[in-house]
Formats: structure tokens, sequence, C-alpha cells
């Protein structure tokens, strides 16, 4: 086996979720189970100045469908140019898509409109290509959809229409690992790059650098990176410390 330093680099996300312009992390992606970390724009100005080329952000009230957070997203945009916006949250239909597009996101995730409405997100993948990934949030092997409240159907039957469809990446999410600090699941990520040969970014329970070892392992399998979240706001680790393992 080759040595962990040759293995290639893990990309990772900091994640900055937003809900009523705060930045807060989710227990289980569950509304009400919010804990404030601050101003979205300074977490993710200290992401940025720690060394993260990719944030992952996400509009919580547009993907719960209460509202939107529009303002303070152009705000996180505008102040850090160097660094790549992942954009999640209540992307649903042409406009939403072009409207974060417009704002500076270098890539989407579709997520409940993926699963309701696939014709639509089909033409979205067939024009944007590599702007648009597709969020699989999965209890068991159950997607979740709006916000994680409705069921979504059967990951393997959704990923296999999304393949015939050309999806560039998926994101992957373990909802019941999600903010808990209880580990990635790593059976689930193994089985979803067994099925396809698209790069996929993991999401879920990291909470420790050993964590990020074990993902950064699977690289050469088809994880490409890995949405950090609370974790980070916990202080289990810094940015820095899990960028080195990470291998930047």
């Amino acid at each position: 086996m080759a040595p962990f330093t040759d293995t290639p680099k893990l990309e990772l996300l900091p994640a900055v979720d937003i809900a009523d312009g705060k930045a807060v992390r989710l227990t289980q992606g569950e509304a009400g189970s919010e804990t404030s970390y601050g101003d979205p724009v300074d977490a993710a100005a200290e992401w940025a100045d720690q060394g993260a080329e990719w944030i992952h952000l996400v509009d919580l009230d547009a993907a719960f469908g209460r509202g939107d957070n529009r303002d303070v997203l152009k705000a996180v945009l505008h102040a850090r140019r160097d660094v790549q916006i992942e954009l999640s949250g209540g992307i649903r239909d042409d406009e939403s898509l072009e409207r974060a597009l417009e704002l500076g996101a270098k890539r989407v995730n579709l997520g409940t409109a993926a699963l309701e409405n696939p014709e639509w997100a089909a033409d979205a993948i067939s024009r944007y290509g590599e702007a648009i990934a597709v969020g699989l949030d999965v209890r068991g092997t159950t997607l979740a959809a709006r916000g994680w409240t409705r069921d979504g159907g059967d990951l393997w039957d959704v990923l296999a229409r999304l393949e015939d469809a050309g999806c560039a990446r998926y994101v992957v999410t373990d909802v019941t690992k999600d903010g808990t600090l209880r580990g990635p699941n790593l059976e689930l990520l193994k089985q979803v790059t067994e099925r396809t040969d698209r790069p996929v970014v993991a999401s879920g329970g990291i909470s420790n650098l050993d964590d990020i070892a074990a993902l950064r392992e699977l690289v050469p399998s088809g994880i490409e990176g890995a949405i950090v979240g609370k974790a980070l706001y916990a202080g289990a680790f810094t940015l820095a410390e899990a960028l080195d393992v990470a291998g930047r």
C-alpha cells in the first residue's frame, strides 16, 4: 500500500449554513435545532483566512421554504472572491438557479428539485454541466427532500437516473450523522462510489482529524472532498489542522 502522504488530496469545504441571517448549525437537519455562530460573512472570512479554497454555503430558510437570505448570500460571495462557493438551498427552478450563478457561485447543489422534478434537473445538468452538483441526502437508503422533512425516493433508483442524465458530481449526506459529531458513514460512501465514476463529496458526521484521514483514504475510490461543519465551529480542530491532514 502506498504511504499515506502519497494519497491524493481531499478537498475540504467548511460549511456556512445560514438561517435568519446568522451562521448556524443544525442537528440531523432538524428545523429548530439551530445553534447560532454569528455573522456568516465573518465565518466565511475565518475559513478563507485559514486556507479554505471552497466554502459550502447553505440557505437553510430557502431549503425549508420559509423565506431566503439572498442579501446575506450576496454579502458572503462579494466579500471573499478569493474563495470558490458551492451554494445550496432552495434551488428548484430556472429563476433560483440562474440567480445563484449570477451571485457568483462556482457550483450549485440541487436537492429537492432533483427528486421531485427530474426532467427539469436533467435539463439543468445538460445546460450547466460542472456547475451543477446533486445533493443526495440519505436516511438508510431513502432520500430526504424538502429540507429533510419528506421522503424523496430510493437512493439507488435516483442515482441511476442521475447517471443517465450525466450528473457531474454528487454531495452525499447521511442525515442521521449530520451535526452529531459521530463520524461519517464510510460504508454508504463506498457503496455510492461503486455505482458512479463521478466525483463524490462527503457530508455529515466528521468529528475529528481521524475522520478526515479516513475520508482521504477513499479519494482513489472517488471521494473528491468533504464538507466540515460542526466540528470546526465546536473547536474540535482548526481548519488549518484539517487541511494538513487532507493534504493541501
